[in-house]
């Protein structure tokens, strides 16, 4: 029951979230920030559960297609059962977060389940959109960053707001966001690519069950850009040295190019799902993971 609950969720897949909270955390404590366990290890329990039902909902709309040859680990009642229970667990936790912080969350967390949820429920599902790379992007890589920031840093560090009767004001300070971009290029280019590397994989596939993904639109281009998202956070990397972001030794995450160009090549010869797509999962843990370590490791110079 467990190995089937845990084959549903696609636990094997939730490194992209968790790997993002990691290195976060890490940052976090480079930059002399004093955490909240107690909000953060609650937003972490809502991400992860939240996370969870996505996937679940993505398996069970997809069964549901005659020409998808995918099957339910269970039968669809009991699917439809897990779904409400992970989203209701989620939905407490997130609730319980915004509780503790501000409308900021409240609202940064109803935009997340509402994309969460529309990507492949509704009459124009995300997934079926050349949007995916865009929002798993996004959601996964900026996202988890922003609250994660905004629930341990001290109040007005990103933005500051102001809500009455007559007027309804927002300011953001230009320094931290940068910070937060620039940071986010890292989680989001990677996990963009996961998504990329799979729609390029099922291109002809999805195109069958009218799913049109950015490969479709933009063709061969998908190849390059594929390339062009890794080297981003190379840049991004260097960049944030220069500009005293993060320390020197984080520098020593670019020997991870040597790996992920040679996965890039590898799926520049041939774009497989069975095959080559794991170069795109290769490619995160290397980015992601030495990034996170050497991250980790600027602590203690």
């Amino acid at each position: 029951m467990v190995k089937k609950f845990l084959n549903y969720v696609e636990i094997r897949t939730k490194i992209t979230s968790t790997i993002t909270f990691a290195m976060t955390i890490g940052f976090l404590l480079y930059q002399g920030e004093t955490l909240d366990w107690k909000r953060t290890l609650v937003f972490f329990l809502s991400m992860f559960f939240f996370d969870l039902t996505t996937t679940a909902i993505n398996n069970y709309i997809d069964t549901k297609d005659k020409e998808n040859a995918q099957v339910l680990d269970f039968d669809r009642r009991t699917s439809l059962i897990i779904i409400y229970c992970l989203f209701a667990v989620s939905t407490v936790l997130g609730l319980f977060l915004a509780y503790l912080s501000d409308i900021v969350i409240l609202a940064a967390g109803g935009i997340c389940f509402l994309c969460g949820v529309l990507y492949t429920y509704g009459p124009v599902p995300i997934s079926r959109q050349p949007l995916g790379e865009i929002l798993s992007g996004f959601f996964y890589g900026v996202m988890i960053p922003f609250i994660l920031m905004y629930i341990n840093t001290p109040a007005g560090t990103f933005l500051s707001y102001q809500i009455n009767l007559q007027t309804i004001s927002l300011e953001f300070q230009v320094m931290p966001m940068i910070t937060l971009f620039l940071f986010s290029v890292i989680p989001f280019c990677t996990t963009a690519n996961i998504m990329l590397a799979n729609n390029i994989c099922d291109m002809e596939k999805d195109i069958k069950v009218r799913r049109f993904t950015l490969p479709y639109y933009i063709g061969e281009k998908a190849l390059s850009l594929f390339a062009g998202l890794y080297y981003a956070t190379y840049a991004a990397v260097v960049i944030m040295v220069i500009l005293k972001i993060l320390s020197p030794i984080c520098l020593l995450s670019l020997v991870s190019i040597i790996p992920v160009q040679k996965n890039i090549k590898l799926f520049f010869e041939k774009q497989d799902k069975a095959v080559t797509f794991v170069c795109a999962i290769k490619n995160f843990v290397l980015i992601m993971g030495t990034n996170t370590i050497v991250i980790f490791l600027s602590l203690f110079f």
